[in-house]
C-alpha cells in the first residue's frame, strides 16, 4: 500500500494582486469585496479579501502535486471558510490522510488552510480515488 493513515503534505503560496485578477479571469467573480478598495474598506473585513474558493484551490494543488499526487482525482470536498485572507497573506494548505480504501484506493483527507500566523482560515474534508500513474 502505498499510502496509510497519518500521511501528510502541505503547499504555500502568497496570495497576490495577481493571483486574485487572474482568479477573476478565469471565473468572473468580480465580488467588489475582491476588486474594488473603497467598497471593501467600507465593509466588515475593512478592505479586499481574497475569494475564498481561490484559497481552497491551493488544498487541489496540494493533493495534484503532493499527496496523492499525478494520478488524483477529486471526488468531493467538503470546506468551511473560518476567517478571510487578504492580499499578501502567505496560505499553507495541509491534507492528511485519514482512511484508505484500498479495494479501489479512495482516500479521505483532511484539508486545512493556515495563514502566516497559523490562524485556520478554511478547514474540510477531500474524497480522492488515485489512480497510478502509466
Amino acid at each position: 500500500m502505498k499510502f496509510k493513515v497519518g500521511d501528510a503534505a502541505s503547499y504555500s503560496q502568497t496570495i497576490s494582486e495577481a493571483s486574485i485578477a487572474m482568479f477573476v479571469g478565469a471565473v468572473g467573480d468580480t465580488n467588489p469585496l475582491h476588486v474594488d478598495a473603497e467598497y471593501a474598506k467600507k465593509s466588515r473585513f475593512g478592505g479586499r479579501i481574497a475569494q475564498g474558493i481561490l484559497v481552497a484551490g491551493l488544498i487541489s494543488t496540494c493533493i495534484g502535486t503532493k499527496l496523492p499526487g499525478v494520478g488524483a482525482v477529486y471526488l468531493g470536498q467538503s470546506l468551511k471558510f473560518l476567517r478571510p485572507t487578504h492580499v499578501g497573506d502567505t496560505i499553507t494548505a495541509t491534507v492528511t490522510v485519514t482512511a484508505v480504501r484500498e479495494d479501489k484506493l479512495i482516500l479521505t483527507l483532511q484539508t486545512v488552510c493556515t495563514n502566516q500566523r497559523g490562524e485556520r482560515v478554511i478547514e474540510g474534508e477531500a474524497t480522492v480515488l488515485y489512480e497510478e500513474p502509466a
